[in-house]
């Protein structure tokens, strides 16, 4: 067994972020990963079966068959026009504006400056007003709107304007910033609502239409098919703490699209469009419905969502990334070929008194292998705050069990 002294401990909390980092390799935080959820109506196939040919002669050449168009799925030419009608009073523009307080070095106070250079230096706490608007979505008629918690984060007023015209103040009844959830109420009643769909097994290339209000051009519609389901943030760029399977797709999604929805060709909210690629061309992203609404529900109920938790900041353990921390640490030393890489661990943290360390490798989670960190992210998330996960890690090469209960995830507070 090779152990390691407290003199050396500290080597594995600088030196493998720091090869982490020259790798390119992407460490993340398990504290919670996840994403919104709702169980409802499961979306029919858009597939349609080839209409039977008749068997040419051999004299005759093979007929080339066109794929039928896109169209074809739904039957209908103008669906697009048919869902914007349906739901396009139920989406809505959402305009904020927050104070922000600048902050200037202490030196300029000094009155040797202030004696040279008077009111041209900057005075603490001077006040600037940044304004910005996204989209969102009403899902009840008494004026319950969706949107993602970046477009409404740190608001002091938030304005919400249905398509009529008509426009209210919205109350943020709570975000959550590891899914990008949140949820405005408005006072107002017998108002339009979205329908509401199924993410669970959507596929790729299936129609879809986005609604919102890109760079302040109000109600913008644009089209296009799910490019792609499943992508984690880090296939995104996305803060590796956002707990998401994201939608992907090709339909146009600018600034300002953030919180409208993505809808199928039934006209079903199937996603809420939260992200883009800078520089790049039909690369938008969307949180699954289903996600959304598991995450909204509680934001309804008690304004805020508990996310289990860990504490660890992880990496994934390959044959590259063994060799080159054996190259760089002398003591290193790992008998595990693959499994989840602990680059730190939270002091205090649930990790931290399970006795977990840095340099320590979990294998498996409730006997389910764990071979990267997405698999980590999902396990935890789904786990129940209080409940004992049972880890098998190897730890300075020796295997060992490791029993840990999850906490809430720290929910960092706006000042």
């Amino acid at each position: 067994m090779n152990t390691q002294n407290k003199e050396s401990q500290p080597i594995y909390t600088w030196v493998l972020p720091k090869l982490l980092l020259l790798s390119g390799l992407t460490a993340v935080i398990a504290g919670g990963c996840s994403a919104i959820n709702n169980p409802f109506q499961q979306q029919n196939s858009t597939a349609q079966a080839p209409a039977p040919v008749s068997q040419p002669n051999q004299s005759q050449p093979k007929p080339s068959i066109a794929p039928p168009p896109i169209i074809a799925s739904s039957g209908d030419p103008n669906f697009v026009v048919k869902v914007v009608e349906k739901v396009g009073p139920a989406v809505v523009r959402i305009d904020t504006s927050r104070t922000i307080r600048s902050q200037v070095p202490s030196e300029f106070d000094d009155p040797f400056y202030r004696r040279f250079f008077g009111d041209r230096l900057p005075s603490q706490g001077r006040q600037r007003v940044q304004r910005g608007n996204g989209s969102g979505f009403i899902i009840n008629s008494n004026g319950e709107i969706l949107t993602n918690a970046h477009v409404v984060d740190g608001a002091d007023v938030v304005t919400v304007t249905l398509k009529d015209g008509r426009s209210f103040d919205g109350k943020v009844l709570g975000e959550d910033k590891v899914t990008d959830v949140a949820v405005i109420k408005i006072d107002a009643e017998s108002l339009p609502v979205v329908p509401l769909g199924n993410s669970q097994r959507l596929q790729s290339g299936e129609p879809v239409i986005a609604i919102g209000n890109p760079l302040g051009l109000d109600y913008t519609v644009t089209s296009g098919i799910i490019s792609a389901t499943g992508r984690s943030s880090r296939d995104i760029g996305a803060s590796s703490d956002k707990r998401v399977d994201y939608l992907q797709t090709d339909a146009a999604i600018n600034p300002g699209n953030s919180g409208g929805p993505l809808l199928n060709i039934r006209g079903q909210v199937i996603g809420m469009n939260t992200a883009i690629i800078r520089g790049a061309q039909g690369l938008g992203f969307a949180i699954p419905i289903n996600t959304v609404q598991r995450i909204s529900q509680q934001l309804i109920a008690k304004g805020r969502v508990d996310h289990p938790y860990l504490g660890i900041v992880m990496a994934t353990l390959n044959q590259e990334l063994k060799e080159r921390l054996q190259g760089e640490l002398n003591n290193f030393n790992i008998n595990a070929d693959k499994g989840i890489l602990l680059v730190r661990v939270v002091p205090r943290s649930p990790a931290a008194v399970a006795g977990l360390r840095a340099g320590d490798v979990i294998q498996s989670i409730n006997n389910q292998s764990v071979t990267n960190t997405e698999q980590v992210q999902k396990i935890v998330e789904k786990s129940q705050i209080g409940e004992t996960l049972r880890l098998q890690v190897q730890s300075r090469g020796q295997a060992k069990q490791v029993f840990i209960k999850p906490a809430a995830l720290p929910v960092e507070r706006n000042s």
